[in-house]
């Protein structure tokens, strides 16, 4: 799939993110939106993945560590072809298979259960570690928020992973510097991130979490890597297409009214002409 095939349908899944958070009347719309470039680049260009086979043995895992941000992976796996659009308007309802939450089983392409922050990075260990053990040539891709590396099991997880020497795990850091009390920098300070991370035996990239080509390119690049796991640390906008929810950390996890919603659906169409523009 081209470029510009993989950034129209990051815009239909940040579509389906906005309608998804209405129906439901809650949920996280900073950073599943902020995440649709990125989960789009995932899923039709770098994961090694069949959707008619959810659980073939060979395919790429990813795993959601910031569990709540569950929207983008939704829409995105429906997009995909994993589960019929239909469901993604029983987000959050009652007795629904999609949870506010990603839980396990639930649906097709759901690889992990996450909920309390920071707990997903130890959980990508796990499974770069049982892959390598296997003798399996899959590869492992956890995507975090920079929220989570305040938190010492984090930390932990990272020197494991550089211990065994899990060359077939990258991270995905999501530094949209906000977090649900504020602006990360301002409720505990993470900078200077590469060179921390760097300093724990990671080796670190950083992109432009809205760049399709130059986060597909990284990604080969940490493919090459073979000496140590690797963590791009991908700058991305919270709220990434809606012109009022972006940088501002009330969005965090607050979903939109009827009416706010039709104004980002507004927005997002603004954002897929700029995007159509810059092909022509």
């Amino acid at each position: 799939m081209t470029v510009y095939h993989i950034e129209q349908k990051a815009y239909q899944i940040r579509q389906s993110i906005i309608k998804m958070l209405l129906a439901a009347g809650s949920g996280h719309s900073a950073g599943s939106l902020g995440l649709a470039d990125i989960f789009s680049a995932l899923y039709f260009r770098v994961l090694k993945h069949k959707p008619k086979r959810p659980d073939w043995p060979k395919r790429d895992r990813l795993l959601l560590s910031n569990g709540h941000v569950v929207p983008v992976w939704y829409a995105t796996l429906a997009e995909a072809g994993y589960f019929s659009k239909s469901q993604l308007k029983t987000l959050r309802a009652l007795d629904s298979l999609l949870q506010g939450h990603p839980h396990r089983g639930s649906v097709p392409g759901i690889e992990n259960t996450s909920g309390p922050l920071g707990q997903g990075v130890s959980v990508a260990v796990g499974h770069a570690l049982a892959l390598v053990r296997q003798k399996s040539n899959s590869r492992v891709f956890c995507i975090t928020s920079d929220g989570e590396q305040q938190e010492g099991q984090t930390w932990e997880a990272y020197l494991l992973a550089v211990k065994e020497k899990l060359t077939n795990l990258t991270f995905i850091l999501d530094r949209n510097n906000i977090q649900i009390d504020g602006f990360t920098e301002n409720i505990l300070p993470l900078e200077p991130l590469r060179a921390k991370l760097a300093a724990f035996g990671l080796h670190v990239l950083e992109v432009d979490g809205h760049n399709v080509k130059a986060f597909i390119d990284t990604c080969s690049e940490a493919d090459a890597v073979r000496e140590k796991p690797v963590v791009i640390i991908a700058h991305t906008i919270p709220g990434k297409g809606v012109d009022f929810m972006e940088f501002d950390p009330a969005w965090h996890g607050k979903s939109p009214t009827s009416s706010q919603a039709t104004k980002a659906l507004v927005d997002l169409r603004t954002l897929q002409g700029r995007i159509r523009a810059e092909h022509e």
